[in-house]
């Protein structure tokens, strides 16, 4: 913005982008295909920076967030500075590129984040704004974004989701009892921020193993976000689910697939397939689901993130075909016992390639997240 020197105008950037990626979350886990994006048009008609427009990627994928904000600028956004935590997309539809929309509008200058890896976009948007004659910064707090919108980073260049691998520890390393359903390990806090985790991915993945122990219902329970409650996937070869479980039972409000082989039993099949269940097809590897086939699976049905939630034979399978790209740990106060089922993994044992993000306490429960590069 005019008159200020580099490092102000440095401070200034990343405050707006801080500002563009806390809006780009609005719609995590809602965009289908499309990564949840934050824009922000900001003028200084010489009384200091202010926001003219907001825009978040819509609901489905489609308005983009760049139309959003430019619309709610108007003429304001002549001449302003749009900040976008993903390079503007480069290529045309049924309606034109968001870079062709910002120079249509007028911006100045353009202040980017994470770069995207879509080959129809890669460099091809900011090349679109430059040669308007428009400003283009990139790369403002670039790390930050790609954290955040991880899951469609690694879709386009693996062609897989994000797997976030997430266990509650038990103060001696326990994750819960063999055959006793669920255990509580954490308090009501940090059971919170697990649900605001699953408003935030596409979809929440656990064994058989879990669902027959602890027929959970894998679901977002906070008020105001039970409609965020993402698609639930047991990993069933042999289709063992119950028709009565809390899954199936609540498969009107959330999509239920079970991934099993070609080898179940059919009439289970049917019978679940009338309850609304969804079904995909697995090759076995191992006695065992093949992840990465499933994935591929999982990634074609637009799925960016996934949250393994359980159990412990899942998330070693996870962790031994190196599919895990974020670990989420809780950790109670309180032990289980020589009775309880051992961790696959703890603070003083992540695997070679992560390094720690992050370190919140909710209560008496505390909280660490590693990811790794990609």
């Amino acid at each position: 913005m005019a008159g200020l020197g580099s490092s102000a105008q440095d401070t200034l950037d990343r405050r707006f982008m801080a500002a563009a990626l806390r809006l780009s979350r609005k719609n995590a886990g809602r965009t289908s295909t499309n990564p949840s994006v934050g824009t922000l048009i900001v003028r200084d008609d010489g009384a200091g920076p202010m926001i003219v427009g907001t825009g978040v990627t819509a609901v489905g994928g489609r308005p983009h967030a760049e139309t959003e904000a430019l619309a709610e600028a108007g003429e304001l956004a002549r001449g302003a500075t749009a900040y976008v935590t993903l390079e503007p997309c480069a290529h045309h539809g049924r309606t034109p590129p968001c870079a062709n929309a910002l120079v249509n509008a007028g911006v100045a200058r353009v202040v980017g984040a994470a770069s995207d890896p879509d080959p129809r976009v890669s460099g091809q948007g900011y090349a679109i704004l430059h040669a308007a004659g428009i400003e283009v910064v990139e790369k403002v707090l670039a790390a930050e974004a790609a954290e955040q919108m991880a899951g469609y980073l690694i879709r386009s260049l693996k062609k897989r989701p994000e797997v976030i691998l997430k266990l509650a520890l038990s103060s001696d390393g326990k994750i819960g009892r063999q055959g006793q359903g669920q255990v509580a390990i954490t308090g009501d806090i940090a059971r919170r921020e697990v649900y605001l985790m699953r408003a935030e991915v596409d979809g929440i993945l656990v064994g058989i193993g879990t669902a027959l122990e602890d027929n959970p219902a894998l679901t977002v329970r906070l008020p105001g976000l039970e409609n965020r409650s993402p698609a639930r996937i047991v990993l069933d070869r042999q289709i063992r689910l119950p028709e009565a479980s809390k899954l199936v039972s609540g498969i009107d409000r959330v999509p239920l697939y079970v991934a099993a082989c070609l080898e179940a039993d059919p009439q289970r099949r049917a019978l679940l397939e009338r309850a609304g269940v969804r079904f995909i097809g697995t090759e076995t590897h191992e006695g065992g689901v093949a992840l990465p086939e499933l994935l591929e699976d999982l990634a074609a049905l637009g799925m960016a993130s996934v949250l393994v939630e359980g159990g412990a034979r899942i998330a070693k399978a996870f962790l031994a075909d190196g599919l895990v790209d974020r670990i989420v740990l809780f950790h109670g106060p309180e032990a289980i016992g020589e009775d309880g089922i051992a961790s696959p993994i703890d603070a003083n044992h992540i695997p070679a390639g992560f390094r720690k993000l992050r370190e919140m306490h909710f209560g008496v429960d505390s909280y660490a997240e590693w990811i790794r590069d990609f």
